[in-house]
């Protein structure tokens, strides 16, 4: 029996390469998306060919009511959930704090923190044993910029990205007991999408030359961490905060 995986922003980057890694092991993945249908419908063929099951999850993370009803469409459909890599997350135009309006802020933490902490609950409700679940693993794709501070650029982003490896630590220590492991991927300055929505397409490339690896990473090198981290070879670590940073 395969597992089952819920991927929050799996239409691209981090999210669609974790997809495609974990469809070559069998499983089947649950591709959320909020707007891109399309991308969404790319990420699951790319999840078929590999040699999984896909089922398209549309909903925004930061709705409490979305969250819900795509947890319970795939829970429905295979009468559980294995895992969650809590994935979906914004960034914003590269500006100091000062100019940042209180929207931009709002939706920020929107998404990346009331976001991230509705799926981690709906996905502890599922999993913890103490409510009839099986165990099962969550892994939180934090930033590298979590512990940079990002000052002049984001500090918002790396705000929200700081929550998100507390709640990580803490989480692993609630739902250990209840046989659900809670891990954190910390990407550094990985070429995606996301730095082209932050207004500088190029800013991967600019500062992975910077890095003691001089380069920068892409989404497999970090879904790889992401799928190790679901698997049995990780079976005795939680609570950890794995940077993929190229030693930024």
């Amino acid at each position: 029996m395969s597992k089952v995986v819920l991927i929050t922003g799996a239409s691209r980057g981090i999210g669609r390469a974790s997809a495609k890694l974990l469809g070559e092991r069998g499983w089947t993945v649950g591709v959320n998306y909020r707007h891109n249908a399309r991308a969404a419908e790319e990420t699951a063929d790319e999840v078929a060919r590999a040699g999984g099951t896909a089922h398209l999850l549309p909903g925004d993370v930061a709705n409490e009511t979305d969250v819900i009803a795509m947890f319970e469409a795939l829970e429905k459909i295979h009468g559980r959930i294995d895992a969650l890599v809590n994935n979906a997350g914004i960034v914003a135009p590269s500006v100091p704090l000062a100019e940042m309006s209180a929207e931009r802020l709002r939706r920020m933490f929107d998404v990346n923190v009331y976001g991230a902490f509705l799926c981690a609950r709906e996905a502890a409700r599922r999993m913890s044993k103490d409510r009839g679940g099986s165990g099962g693993a969550i892994v939180n794709i934090s930033s590298a910029a979590s512990r940079l501070g990002s000052p002049n650029e984001y500090v918002d982003y790396a705000s929200s990205k700081g929550a998100i490896d507390t709640m990580t630590i803490g989480l692993a220590k609630e739902l250990g007991p209840q046989g659900v492991r809670v891990n954190a991927v910390r990407p550094g300055l990985i070429d995606t999408e996301i730095h082209a929505s932050g207004g500088r397409p190029d800013r991967a490339a600019a500062l992975g030359a910077q890095t003691p690896l001089g380069r920068a990473g892409d989404a497999v090198e970090v879904a790889q961490a992401v799928v190790w981290l679901l698997g049995d070879a990780a079976s005795y670590v939680t609570g950890a905060l794995l940077d993929v940073s190229g030693g930024r």
